[in-house]
């Protein structure tokens, strides 16, 4: 059974969420502070988490980060906060998904199983990944990229990158991010250089690089790929 960590300090919300996601067919832990959940997420096997961003001991996009820097654990970011600017916040930090208060729960369930999803296709993908009928082909065993029928030659630095992506299809990725999971926390290069590899992969594996259909710019919050999906 899967295990969603519902992290929200009010307590009516937090029994509200975990009653929709036991009736959904998942376990669900619950934690009213960051550092509780901190906790969970080192002694339990949880597969998701609701996150709310207002909590009583640190804010939610601090308890994000920290996930971020040892788990790929999908994250639905839970706040009243509703600006562009704080979703695009919270996006780059890691978040896959964001729902904002008053919310159905029936919706935020669908959300939750929808992340799941997308979680487990990027496991059973992790060997030979193919999008758009095999228009990329990325085989993680071989260690090799096919764009259009062709092999491409992607420099080391650049197939870490693209396999970092791949690996999470429609997640928002900061470049430090990109950074991290690609080469790294002892990277000392300017994050700015992340830029010219997504640049150097477009050529390679476009159709067209001015118009890219499998890795896209979020304006403000970094990089996306879409696996060659409509926007």
């Amino acid at each position: 059974m899967r295990t969603v960590l519902i992290v929200e300090d009010e307590p009516k919300i937090r029994e509200v969420i975990a009653s929709y996601i036991r009736h959904g067919g998942l376990a669900a832990l619950e934690a009213e502070t960051g550092q509780e959940a901190l906790r969970l997420l080192g002694s339990e096997r949880v597969d998701a988490v609701v996150l709310d961003l207002m909590l009583p001991d640190m804010d939610g996009e601090a308890v994000c980060r920290h996930i971020r820097r040892t788990s790929s654990v999908p994250v639905v970011m839970l706040t009243a906060k509703a600006s562009q600017e704080q979703r695009i916040e919270g996006f780059s930090l890691g978040a896959d998904d964001y729902v904002t208060k008053p919310f159905d729960p029936r919706e935020l369930l669908a959300r939750i199983r929808a992340i799941l999803r997308r979680a487990d296709d990027s496991q059973l993908l992790a060997d030979r990944i193919v999008y758009e009928d095999g228009a990329l082909v990325i085989d993680s065993l071989r260690q090799t990229v096919t764009a259009h029928g062709e092999l491409i030659n992607l420099t080391p630095n650049e197939y870490k990158l693209l396999l970092a992506m791949a690996k999470h299809p429609q997640r928002i990725f900061a470049r430090e991010q990109l950074i991290e999971m690609a080469w790294g926390y002892d990277y000392e290069g300017d994050s700015r250089t992340v830029d010219q590899h997504i640049k150097n992969i477009r050529h390679k594996i476009e159709a067209d690089p001015r118009q890219p259909r499998f890795i896209r710019t979020v304006f403000g919050a970094g990089y996306r790929f879409t696996g060659g999906e409509s926007p």
